[in-house]
């Protein structure tokens, strides 16, 4: 096996990750840390200009709240939240990125990003809280002003971050590998923001074969920002909140402007509106059910029975939408060329913009949206603190606006000192996605150097401990050295499982029993129990994990990280007794909706022993 260099990098304040939060952080905390003759360093499993779920670019920025012009309040934002989730929300932690996130997109127009604008020069709106923009280039605009922040030498690519690295209670910083070269990478720092984003591929997607990858959150999150908090020993909160997109079938191009910009509609194959068709179903779910909009997941799940009863396959009416917004120029044969060209320009245009493979799809299947309707469907389930799941670290709120329950000194810190998470790495805070995920980044930065400045103290790391890291995290090289030659097929040998075959195991067993799609998105307690059983075994597995060379080294650790996350997915799935997200998952078992368990659901792993502690933490409203 290859020596690999050890490469010490020391700073004040490291951030992990590359996205949306990550880019805040680094633009904020540079900002503050220069003051303080503080030294910022961000390190980056991919390349900043393209990392992250914006890495394709986007059609809206789906959270701008217009507060200066009295649009809307954070204290309406704070409501849709809450109820977009069934009541499981931080109040002050949407309220203090809801404040905070007009800022940041103002900042993104400043640095040349094309939001729309109408004849009175207001962004145009793609629904209440949503506005358009030529975004294709939206990722890129942003990492320059984050990397202009930083400096060059301040920035790490292609480095995979496997551990954090502890000083007693405190985060001391973490320790990975290039995916380039063979050099492990040991950054120490006096505290860490965690921003590495969400998990994909932790079920079993329905794109397989040759669609394999393909998927509507990125491929390449695999849950390092909850393994790196869980192994630090940081309370999490929501694990059992995942997000399931109904999106355009096989190629996941987005359905938000559809809805909001082209007011389509969606039906069954019968031509019938499961919203209005299944209506009375709503009133099965609390008062979730009858508020505006309509939660994500009992929208879905309205649509899921449709499909179950036999009536699917469900289509969104783009054909529909787009003659109805030519209707008015009809008597104007010209006009009306003209709009029905404009409107297709912006279909095709929406996916342009940020799915390229939707609209291949439909340049493959003969469709053409102003001529007839385009199947969509439910997605695999992701875990995504920023859109509309939950899942991430318990973290502090703003010492202005939090109760004393939720505030323990410094804004997004974990529960471990040091240790902020920002984006999809904090949980409770939905709804957040692009723009807010940037603000919450921004929040944690500053945050992050005032912790510094207050507690400057070099963290201290001995040697061996590095080592033990470095033994660890180059392990599945050193297995396919050492037992490569057992059989004439690499694929199938008994000394060691391979990354791939590992990742279809962790797919298959999270898909059957931890509700699916192919268990139809339902679970029961035997089956998760069945599942954990299962995924102990594979847990066991990991430690024979072997890669022939630096990316499938890198794929190993991936699939590491999603095992955790996938535990700590069952244990809160079991450990809340009732169903609160239809339509996210449905556990047969317990299918209603329980007013005592209108609770956050919380967790912490002990690295050191491997148990679980589950937590029930109440929740606090600061807005009826």
């Amino acid at each position: 096996m290859p020596n690999f260099e050890t490469v010490v990098v020391n700073t004040d304040i490291l951030i992990l990750g590359g996205g949306m939060a990550a880019c805040g952080a680094a633009v904020e905390a540079s900002y503050w840390a220069k003051k303080n003759g503080l030294k910022v360093t961000l390190v980056d499993k991919a390349a900043m200009d393209r990392s992250g779920a914006v890495a394709m670019g986007l059609s809206a920025i789906n959270q701008y709240l217009g507060i200066a012009k009295g649009e809307n309040t954070v204290e309406d934002y704070v409501r849709y939240v809450k109820n977009d989730l069934m009541g499981i929300a931080r109040d002050d932690q949407v309220a203090d990125i809801a404040r905070h996130v007009d800022s940041s997109v103002h900042l993104f127009e400043k640095w040349g990003l094309p939001i729309w604008k109408n004849e009175d020069g207001n962004y145009v709106r793609g629904g209440r809280w949503q506005i358009m923009l030529n975004g294709e280039s939206y990722k890129v605009i942003v990492a320059e002003a984050a990397k202009n922040a930083l400096g060059t030498d301040n920035i790490y690519e292609r480095v995979y971050i496997c551990e954090p690295i502890m000083d007693g209670d405190r985060i001391a910083g973490a320790i990975g590998f290039s995916t380039r070269e063979e050099k492990v990478y040991v950054f120490k720092a006096k505290a860490v923001i965690v921003a590495m984003g969400g998990a994909v591929g932790v079920f079993k997607p329905r794109s397989t074969g040759e669609g394999l990858g393909r998927s509507w959150y990125p491929p390449f999150s695999s849950g390092s920002s909850a393994y790196f908090t869980m192994k630090a020993g940081a309370e999490m909160t929501c694990q059992e909140v995942r997000f399931i997109p109904v999106r355009f079938k096989d190629a996941y191009g987005p359905v938000g402007a559809w809805f909001l910009l082209f007011k389509s509609r969606a039906t069954n194959a019968l031509g019938e509106e499961y919203m209005v068709t299944r209506k009375d179903e709503l009133a099965n779910w609390g008062p979730y059910g009858q508020v505006k909009p309509i939660p994500a997941n009992l929208r879905n799940y309205l649509g899921m029975l449709d499909v179950a009863e036999g009536k699917g396959p469900i289509y969104m009416q783009t054909a529909e939408a787009i003659a109805n917004l030519a209707k008015k120029y009809e008597d104007d044969p010209k006009a009306f060329k003209k709009k029905m060209k404009e409107l297709e320009s912006e279909a095709w245009e929406d996916f342009l913009d940020m799915t390229v493979s939707q609209a291949i799809l439909w340049a493959a299947c003969n469709i053409a949206p102003e001529e007839k309707a385009s199947e969509i469907a439910a997605a695999e389930p992701y875990f995504i603190g920023s859109h509309s799941g939950a899942s991430g670290a318990w973290v502090s709120g703003p010492a202005d606006i939090a109760p004393p329950e939720y505030q323990w000194g410094y804004t997004n810190m974990t529960t471990v000192k040091g240790l902020f998470a920002a984006g999809d790495a904090s949980g409770a805070s939905s709804h957040k996605f692009s723009s807010g995920s940037h603000a919450e980044g921004r929040i944690a930065g500053k945050s992050a150097v005032r912790f510094v400045v207050e507690n400057n103290q070099e963290p201290n790391i001995d040697d061996a401990t590095i080592e033990a890291l470095k033994a660890e995290i180059l392990k599945p090289l050193a297995v396919w050295e050492e037992f490569s030659g057992f059989t004439t097929d690499p694929e199938t040998n008994p000394n060691y499982i391979l990354p791939r075959q590992y990742m279809f195991r962790l797919q298959k067993l999270m898909d059957e029993y931890a509700g699916g799609v192919v268990a139809n998105f339902t679970t029961s307690k035997a089956l998760l129990e069945k599942g954990l059983e299962y995924l102990l075994m594979l847990k066991e597995d990991s430690e024979k994990l072997a890669a022939r060379n630096l990316h499938e080294l890198m794929r190993c650790w991936e699939n590491k990280h999603r095992t955790l996350q996938a535990e700590s997915h069952i244990r809160t799935v079991l450990f809340r007794e009732e169903t609160r997200w239809p339509g996210y998952y449905f556990r047969a078992d317990e299918p209603k909706l329980k007013e005592d368990w209108e609770v956050f659901c919380n967790c912490k792993y002990d690295a050191k022993t491997g148990e679980w502690e589950m937590i029930k933490r109440p929740i606090i409203r600061l807005v009826d």
